[in-house]
């Protein structure tokens, strides 16, 4: 049961730079037994529009918790969330949570109750290799092929701020690489503000502008690694360096470390 904070979400008509700031001072829940769990300490950080950031933290650290305030769906917490006015947000959870009695395409239209119904997703389907499943219902689908349609619903609300949480987890390494090849041709055509929660330091070094080392519950944000080199440029040993110096940072290292391969 959660206790009763202070928490203000706020969609902001001021101009800044900022799609997203995060300004949270804490979070406490009860447990079953009464006992009073802080789980998110002092938390502030901001997303500049267009940047892709990912959060990595130990298990418990409150990563889930966090995006669940920047959604909205947890606002027992103290302190402000504000999104930048009129920008929409989309989310991909660790589950697809796709309706299983409707068809790919009626599970990504859903997501379009405010668009004309013969608005033209062919382009997202050929984007994300859908095109030929479209048809199908949930349970005809692989665990990959149900993520892409989480993917592509997110998408298709053209959203300002895409929120991820562990979208590829559970996949084998060989499907998790293609999902990650595809989000980045995705986004990188459709452009918007990604924040995703990840446990895998090497999908983090691949996808991110920029990496927020969460530590122990509570949360607070330890260190922040940036990443300069295009992305095309991040091969196998380039992902190698750089996990190995995020895995420092996340270790104990209490700075703001840059990663570029000259």
């Amino acid at each position: 049961m959660a206790e009763n904070g202070a928490s203000t979400v706020i969609e902001s008509d001021v101009r800044s730079a900022a799609v997203l700031e995060v300004a949270i001072e804490g979070r406490w829940f009860l447990s079953a037994g009464g006992e009073r769990l802080h789980a998110i300490g002092e938390l502030r950080f901001a997303l500049a529009s267009g940047t892709f950031t990912c959060i990595v933290g130990p298990s418990g650290c409150g990563k889930t918790t966090t995006l669940r305030t920047v959604l909205g769906l947890d606002t027992g917490f103290e302190g402000t969330v504000r999104l930048e006015h009129g920008v929409r947000t989309a989310a991909v959870f660790q589950e697809p949570r796709l309706l299983p009695w409707r068809s790919v395409e009626q599970n990504v239209r859903l997501a379009l109750a405010s668009e004309p119904s013969d608005a033209s997703l062919d382009a997202l389907f050929e984007e994300l290799g859908l095109s030929a499943h479209r048809d199908l219902f949930p349970g005809e689908l692989s665990l990959g092929l149900a993520r892409r349609a989480a993917l592509a619903r997110a998408f298709a609300l053209r959203p300002g701020l895409l929120v991820l949480d562990e979208p590829f987890v559970s996949l084998d390494e060989g499907t998790a690489m293609r999902l990650r090849g595809l989000l980045l041709d995705v986004w990188q055509a459709r452009p918007t503000t990604v924040l995703m929660v990840t446990h895998d330091l090497d999908e983090a070094v691949q996808l991110a502008d920029r990496v927020l080392v969460l530590g122990p519950a509570p949360a607070t944000v330890q260190a922040q690694v940036a990443f300069d080199t295009p992305r095309e440029r991040r091969d196998e040993a380039w992902r190698a360096e750089a996990v190995h110096r995020l895995r420092s940072v996340a270790q104990g290292l209490r700075k703001i470390d840059s990663v570029e391969r000259n």
